[in-house]
């Protein structure tokens, strides 16, 4: 019998409160049902909130409601939400009347006895309690959605910053990209004369240069950018509200004068003296009043809450898509400037070979030593000097783009100059010839 417990559930479309004794080892979508059945929220529209605004796990049990060793038994609550409604329609109607307390707010100038006085008054005094009890208790479900609204918030943050770091890689591979293709078809053009060309690599150079420009699409996040920065600001808004914060000053003040006024009552001699109830009843009608305007403030901003917690879960998505396009981009940017590196390589490999043929014609010829593009060939075939472009930056993780530009750009001016070299042995050669 002690290891039940005991959840209480308040549904904050109704303002009622429902409670539902734990069967050990009950799974939480056990209890869902049984709130659907009590609520008529389906279990899929079901959001059950603890007061640090987290979500109950579906995977726990159901006990993960109550958390023991902190308070009371009996003093948890847990926050009931309809995911598919976004506006509620607060307030509602005050908790009811018992008959006693209903008796004399229908005629406050009605003569009691003291005594029977004194209990009616207990009453009224547990009577405006509980109102006040029930406006801190809808504010707290108010707190619970505030605080699952800004871990939202948090995940829509993180993703933002994400996507803005993908799309400024993506930026730097781009203006990388463009620059070097740009002097590869320029040092192309100007080599075509030595008779190394191919129109087909060429095309497919230009078609790269084509793919690139389309994939800048991706790096525009713009339109998000502004649909989240303007979705915290009204967060921020909303944080900085007067009815993010207890509203319920006036309330606690009329609970004081009741029970100030029940005190007196109880220091009165029970004789045979009568009286009437028309200080109690101003108090009762007054906390009233009270609390349909802070309940109505309240409701109001709660559904202001759930309305940015819902463009949030519409934005997500277009996150996820807009860094999966990101990253698609990223990819295809690098596999093409990939290609294009070695198929740079491929032409220096056949210049080189020709330079080397015609070298060794010549040297056959004259008996002279090899051509400087010969030696160089042999040399780093051998091994004992590096390759001019065995260095070449070729990057691979898309990090720190903008700074090695430069670097790649002076490889390519030394691939140039290389095949400058090539011609110029090409052309000592024929001469030879």
């Amino acid at each position: 019998l002690y290891s039940l417990q005991i959840v209480h559930i308040l549904n904050m479309t109704s303002a009622k409160i429902v409670s539902f004794l734990l069967h050990p080892e009950e799974s939480l979508h056990s209890l869902q049902i049984r709130i659907e059945f009590e609520t008529g929220i389906s279990t899929g529209n079901q959001e059950l909130l603890l007061e640090t605004g987290i979500c109950l796990d579906p995977r726990k049990p159901a006990s993960q409601c109550v958390i023991d060793g902190v308070r009371g038994w009996d003093s948890y609550m847990v926050y009931l939400f309809d995911k598919s409604k976004t506006v509620y329609d607060g307030p509602f109607a005050s908790r009811s009347l018992s008959d006693c307390v209903n008796y004399i707010v229908q005629d406050s100038k009605i003569q009691l006895p003291i005594p029977q006085l004194r209990k009616v008054w207990a009453e009224a005094v547990h009577y405006v309690i509980g109102l006040k009890e029930d406006y801190g208790r809808l504010f707290q479900g108010q707190r619970a959605a505030m605080l699952s609204l800004l871990r939202y918030n948090a995940n829509l943050i993180k993703m933002k910053n994400n996507m803005v770091s993908a799309s400024q890689q993506l930026k730097a591979k781009l203006e990388f990209f463009h620059q070097s293709i740009r002097l590869d078809l320029e040092r192309y053009s100007d080599q075509m004369a030595y008779g190394i060309s191919s129109e087909k690599m060429l095309k497919a150079w230009k078609e790269m240069e084509e793919k690139a420009s389309q994939c800048a699409q991706a790096e525009d996040i713009g339109y998000l950018d502004e649909q989240i920065m303007a979705l915290h600001t009204e967060i921020v808004e909303l944080q900085k509200s007067p009815y993010a914060r207890r509203q319920g000053e006036v309330m606690e003040s009329l609970e004081q004068r009741a029970i100030d006024l029940y005190k007196q009552l109880k220091t009165r001699p029970p004789d045979h003296a009568y009286s009437d109830s028309t200080d109690m009843v101003k108090i009762i009608v007054q906390t009233v009043q009270s609390q349909d305007r802070v309940l109505k403030e309240l409701f109001g901003h709660l559904s202001k809450l759930l309305g940015c917690k819902q463009k949030i879960i519409d934005l997500l998505p277009k996150i996820e898509v807009a860094l999966n396009n990101i990253k698609e981009a990223d990819n295809s940017v690098m596999q093409m400037q990939g290609k294009r590196q070695r198929e740079i390589w491929h032409l220096l490999k056949i210049a080189c070979t020709q330079s080397s043929s015609r070298s060794l014609v010549s040297s056959s010829l004259e008996g002279t030593a090899s051509t400087p593009a010969a030696m160089w060939l042999s040399q780093s075939s051998s091994g004992n000097v590096p390759h001019p472009l065995s260095s070449m930056a070729i990057p691979e993780d898309g990090e720190n783009f903008v700074q090695v530009i430069e670097e790649n750009l002076n490889y390519l001016e030394l691939f140039s100059s290389i095949l400058q070299e090539v011609r110029q042995e090409q052309n000592n050669s024929m001469t030879v010839s």
